[in-house]
């Protein structure tokens, strides 16, 4: 590689969350005497610390949000600058950014993550938890609420319910179970209790330095434009990058009531309508029908803010709803004149080299859908594990076109693998964790020990394909190596789970 140089011209990418900061890096690393520009929207940007190499596919790190000034300091080739993307001209291979910048690039790569899927726009009750600023928002509201609901099932809203003290919390999930999008009917099971124990005290003070956006003053570039409204309608949604996986952490989330915890799950059941306190009282006068409105009133008129009807048929009264039903891919900024291949699910399509439809033109992490014919045994999730892989991933790529160099699909897409904690239980996910796309065509093993662990295997024609594990378990590595050594294990049964055999030792 010594002997091969780079063409001239700018590498560009859009996005500060963990995708773009990690694709910048990378870049930063292949191509130090070339200027790496980082086009954000947000003064702060998403970095990964104390990264973990726990196994093969398995990775452990923190997320931490930082100046865009530390970047900078860290890479002297990275020049940072706040703005969001006004429009893309893909064949001229041009940038125009709303405070006025025109941007020319020999290579692009767009990270510019999802903005949050609210069940309902534009309304001063519902709050969608996306960013840094949204979470501190919900921090604010939350210590004057005596109830919230929370709407959706996914990562943040399990996270959300189990950390929310001093505030009754009306959970409205649309499938039988409890965190569908990771975990099976049993693994829900396990955790349900948790909902109603107190928390146990954190072990040691949250550390870790926290910076807050302060729309005064610039921390990027000099010629960004802090402070000024975005002309962009749905610029309230694009400022700031995905939460990490503890966004949670050093903050209060507490609210207005002595009582500790106190958490109703109403399952199969999505938002018919939502009420403001008048809207409420004229529907029903008008109607007579009788609604579960709350055990108390909100104040002295017996009314609450916002009233929120179910399909179910109840009706509850709250404080404010959380709307936490996931992430759309953010590719509005980028489709207009432009010819890219978009997916079912509003992706910008990329090949097995993070390629879009468009020359030069690459995609990684939440904004991006896998176009190439995955392995068996991996998936695609918009989780923070993916968006750092990808991004990682995407630089490489582009470092092997403009060396003019082969490269073949990492090693991290053979098997997914994601480790996060809920409800205070470490969480390992790996592969078909949940049986994904097999139809009936398997079988699960299940070991659960109440309050300790919960684990789970799926097998298919003997061999492991899946796992949920839900504690200490110590098994992650162990049911890896199976995973990809695709072993046939149809000859132990289930002593494949006891407890009094050491498996590790056995299959290593």
């Amino acid at each position: 590689m010594a002997d091969k140089t780079a063409k001239r011209g700018k590498l560009v990418v859009v996005g500060g969350g963990i995708a773009g900061v990690s694709c910048t890096e990378q870049l930063a690393s292949q191509f130090p005497s070339e200027e790496i520009v980082l086009l954000t929207a947000a003064p702060l940007i998403k970095a990964v610390t104390n990264f973990k190499q726990v196994s093969k596919t398995l990775e452990d790190f923190d997320v931490e949000e930082q100046p865009c000034s530390i970047i900078e300091k860290k890479y002297p080739n990275v020049k940072v600058i706040q703005s969001v993307v006004k429009q893309l001209q893909a064949k001229e291979h041009k940038l125009q950014t709303e405070n006025g910048k025109e941007l020319h690039y020999e290579k692009l790569c767009i990270c510019s993550g999802g903005r949050p899927k609210l069940f309902i726009r534009d309304s001063p009750h519902v709050l969608g938890i996306r960013d840094t600023d949204s979470a501190q928002e919900l921090q604010k509201r939350l210590s004057k609420a005596k109830r919230i609901v929370v709407i959706g099932n996914g990562g943040i809203a399990l996270e959300l319910v189990y950390e929310v003290e001093g505030c009754e919390v009306i959970w409205a999930v649309k499938d039988k179970a409890i965190g569908n999008t990771f975990f099976d009917a049993g693994a829900a099971q396990f955790l349900i209790p948790c909902m109603d124990t107190d928390k146990p005290e954190r072990a040691t003070p949250y550390k870790r330095t926290r910076y807050t956006t302060d729309r005064a003053a610039p921390t990027c570039a000099p010629s960004a434009e802090h402070g000024k409204p975005n002309q962009n309608p749905d610029s309230a949604e694009k400022l700031g990058s995905a939460l990490g996986p503890d966004w949670h952490e050093g903050m209060k989330l507490r609210g207005a009531q002595e009582v500790s915890r106190r958490v109703h799950v109403e399952y199969q059941c999505e938002v018919l309508k939502v009420y403001t306190a008048e809207e409420f009282l004229n529907s029903q006068h008008e109607s007579q029908e009788s609604s579960q409105c709350g055990l108390y009133p909100s104040s002295e008129t017996g009314l609450w803010p916002v009233y929120i009807k179910l399909t179910n048929g109840k009706t509850y009264g709250c404080d404010f709803i959380v709307s936490a039903t996931g992430v759309t891919p953010n590719t509005e900024p980028f489709l207009q004149g432009n010819d890219f291949a978009v997916a079912e699910d509003s992706g910008l399509k990329v090949d097995d080299h993070m390629r879009t439809s468009e020359p030069d033109v690459y995609a990684a992490g939440d904004v991006c859908t896998t176009g190439w014919d995955p392995s068996p045994l991996w998936q695609q999730m918009r989780l923070w594990t993916q968006a750092r892989q990808m991004g990682w991933f995407a630089a490489r790529c582009m470092a092997a076109d403009l060396l003019d160099e082969p490269v073949e699909l990492d090693f991290c897409f053979e098997l997914f693998s994601h480790i996060t904690k809920f409800f205070n239980y470490k969480v390992v996910l790996l592969g078909k964790f949940n049986a994904q796309g097999l139809g009936q065509d398997h079988e699960l093993l299940v070991r659960c020990t109440k309050g300790k662990e919960y684990v789970k295997v799926v097998l298919r024609q003997g061999r492991m394909v899946g796992a949920v594990l839900i504690g200490e378990t110590d098994l992650e590595e162990t049911f890896e190596n199976l995973m990809l050594n695709q072993m046939d294990l149809s000859a132990y049964g289930d002593e494949l789970l006891n407890p009094n055999i050491d498996i590790e030792d056995y299959f290593d």
